[in-house]
């Protein structure tokens, strides 16, 4: 069954250096119609043989496998594991944004204590204590409804050492092999039913929830298989990507440690979502990770590439948490920063170039505002929806709900040039959306948050420096993981 209704495009998606940077060629797409170019309809799949065939679908993402050298690949796109049995996690977020019917799908992937692929015995647990263990996924969908499948082995995990490629059986067909890389969306198929496998071009899988969570709508299952054409990695779109929080991040100075990996890019495919299918092109796409001991103590988080007010593409995140420091019993940090790309460029707002400011309060309200040395930035989002419960890794109960989400909120992003005086010039941005994804974390949250990134002298002078890590590694065999 297909809907016949008409929905305006309301989000325009066009830049002018797109011939030269790959943007694409329009807004992205969603057909309602058998004539237009997106859908929204009820679809199922079978199971022909020992092959998974999804249902017919008109909008046919093309499978790239991922290139050694690809553009706009950021630091830190690989697998952060080193091996060892000390307490860590991963986790990797993609979201795709579909303007037209005002939805949003966001996937988490994490893996937790991955030494111990197979979860933990007796005498594991007598020698390292208690640890989580296992791989989950979780999809925030359609109207902020909510899937989570869960294992507590990841013994059919893996992830590549140095890009961001990952995938994982939760069950195989029949006495197939589960996958160890990357491989084509029909041998997938074959070989995984429920399971998944990410790249930075390519995102597949087929999950079914496993009951836990009766606090929250859920639905039942979600298929889905979408391509990608990266815009932005993290920074100017002709220069080397930058690591999100500096050079340091690639050592166990800070954790959790985090990484932006494709700030804005076109996502074309479907997702079939409790049966119902989602089909949609050039759709505004997202991804990020976090690595390290475990998730910050508090946090919050913005981002959003779904403006109305531009013809030129825009893409934001910002956030800002409560951290421990490595190896300091009980010392914390408040780091901030504000990322904002447009029209082919990088603005960035964070602590060793400049300043940051939050005003945070539980649920419902955000602003932050950043200043450098050449620009002002200022963000507000409200939501008045009640936000979904999502899940994350944690040192103190592994895989839990800490922290509440909404794809459904109002904002408005200015950014100014600075006068010579360090006042508010020319208009670079003043745009707003109301499809930006919230989120407020950990805690707990008895009141607002207010502060202003405190300068460190040296360890800000430390990171603007111009070191180049990788550089250090032209042999990718002795880079670290995750690098």
């Amino acid at each position: 069954m297909e809907y016949s209704i008409t929905l305006p495009r309301t989000t325009p998606f066009v830049d002018p250096l797109r011939a030269r940077i790959g943007f694409g060629s329009g807004s992205a797409s969603f057909r309602v119609s058998p004539t237009s170019t997106a859908s929204r309809i009820a679809a199922t799949s079978s199971v022909a043989g020992s092959e998974v065939v999804p249902a017919a679908s008109s909008v046919n993402p093309v499978y790239t496998p991922t290139p050694k050298d690809r553009e706009l690949r950021t630091p830190h796109s690989g697998y952060h594991f080193d091996g060892t049995a000390r307490p860590f996690f991963e986790g990797w977020y993609f979201k795709v944004s579909i303007p037209q019917c005002r939805q949003s799908f966001c996937f988490m992937y994490s893996a937790e204590n991955p030494a111990f692929p197979n979860g933990m015995s007796m005498l594991d647990r007598s020698i390292y204590g208690k640890r989580f263990t296992g791989v989950g996924v979780q999809i925030l969908g359609a109207d902020d409804k909510y899937i989570c499948q869960f294992s507590d082995k990841s013994k059919n995990f893996w992830g590549s050492r140095h890009e961001l490629m990952l995938g994982n059986t939760f069950l195989p067909n029949g006495d197939s092999t589960p996958p160890t890389d990357e491989v084509t969306p029909q041998e997938f198929n074959k070989r995984v039913l429920e399971g998944f496998q990410v790249t930075p071009l390519w995102n597949q899988g087929f999950i079914c929830d496993d009951g836990r969570s009766n606090y929250v709508e859920t639905v039942k299952t979600a298929r889905w298989e979408y391509s990608t054409k990266p815009v932005y990695g993290w920074g100017d779109v002709m220069a080397k990507q930058k690591s999100t929080a500096g050079w340091l991040a690639a050592f166990p100075v800070f954790e959790p440690h985090w990484q932006i990996c494709m700030a804005g890019g076109l996502s074309t495919g479907w997702i079939e979502w409790d049966g119902e299918r989602f089909e949609f092109e050039n759709a505004p796409s997202y991804s990020e990770k976090n690595w390290g001991g475990g998730f910050p103590r508090k946090w919050y988080w913005i981002q959003c590439n779904v403006f109305e007010g531009t013809s030129s593409d825009v893409a934001l995140t910002a956030a800002g948490g409560l951290r421990k420091l490595s190896g300091l019993s009980e010392e914390y940090e408040s780091p901030s920063l504000i990322g904002v790309h447009h029209a082919g460029r990088f603005y960035e707002f964070v602590p060793w170039t400049g300043t940051v400011t939050w005003d945070i309060t539980p649920w419902g309200y955000w602003k932050m505002t950043g200043e450098n040395e050449t620009h002002l930035v200022e963000i507000i989002a409200t939501t008045k929806e009640p936000g979904t419960p999502l899940r994350a890794p944690t040192i103190e109960a592994g895989l839990v709900t800490a922290c509440k989400d909404t794809c459904y909120g109002d904002l408005r992003l200015h950014l100014w040039e600075k006068k010579y005086d360090g006042s508010k010039g020319k208009v670079i941005l003043d745009v707003t959306s109301s499809l930006a994804a919230l989120e407020v974390g950990g805690g707990p949250w008895f009141s607002g948050w207010k502060g202003k990134t405190v300068s460190n002298k040296l360890l800000n002078g430390a990171l603007r420096a111009p070191i180049d890590v990788e550089s250090f590694f032209p042999i990718t065999f002795f880079k670290p993981p995750g690098l």
